[in-house]
């Protein structure tokens, strides 16, 4: 009987108890596998959470960085509008004095100033019909037969860069007539 091998009852009974060792052995690899899966789907749930945090921190850096610039624009507009109204005064002053080259040279600076700001989106803010307090300071009110909130004088011009307020234009408001009578 060549090619057959002949078991016996004890033989039987080792191979059973080694293929039921097998079958632990693989049971175990089994579940270890599932806790590496487990393991790595945590490690990936991390390292999406970390990418989007990431990201997350990416735009409000740019956010971050233009608004400092659009601050830092600002402080140094505030200050120029200061060398504006001198420029302005100047020129008041200057026309009155005919003749002058004076006047022509800081009409010159103050047109180049004043293009160099509204290049960087600085605009004059219209101080013309009814008091608006988000864009007016009313530095005074006085009797007048127009309606009650109309500016009737600009003391000074107020100016935006771009949607914010620089500073408010400074007006003078028209009251009520004392006693609903008439200014004369």
């Amino acid at each position: 009987m060549r090619g057959r091998s002949v078991t016996g009852p004890g033989q039987a009974a080792d191979l059973a108890a080694r293929v039921e060792e097998l079958e632990g052995e693989l049971q175990g690899a089994l579940r270890k596998l599932d806790e590496v899966e487990a393991e790595r789907q945590t490690f990936l749930g991390d390292l999406q959470r970390v990418a989007a945090e990431f990201d997350n921190f990416r735009k409000r850096s740019v956010r971050d960085r233009e608004a400092l610039v659009a601050r830092a624009t600002e402080q140094l507009v505030r200050e120029l509008l200061a060398v504006l109204d001198d420029l302005e005064r100047a020129l008041e002053h200057g026309e009155r004095h005919e003749g002058d080259k004076l006047v022509e040279g800081v009409a010159l600076v103050h047109r180049q100033l004043d293009a160099t700001l509204r290049k960087e989106g600085l605009s004059e803010i219209d101080a013309t019909g009814v008091f608006d307090p988000h864009v007016h300071e009313a530095l005074l009110s006085q009797p007048s037969e127009e309606d009650e909130g109309t500016i009737l004088q600009v003391v000074q011009k107020g100016y935006r860069l771009g949607d914010v307020v620089v500073r408010p234009a400074r007006v003078v408001v028209a009251a009520a007539p004392p006693d609903g009578g008439s200014v004369e």
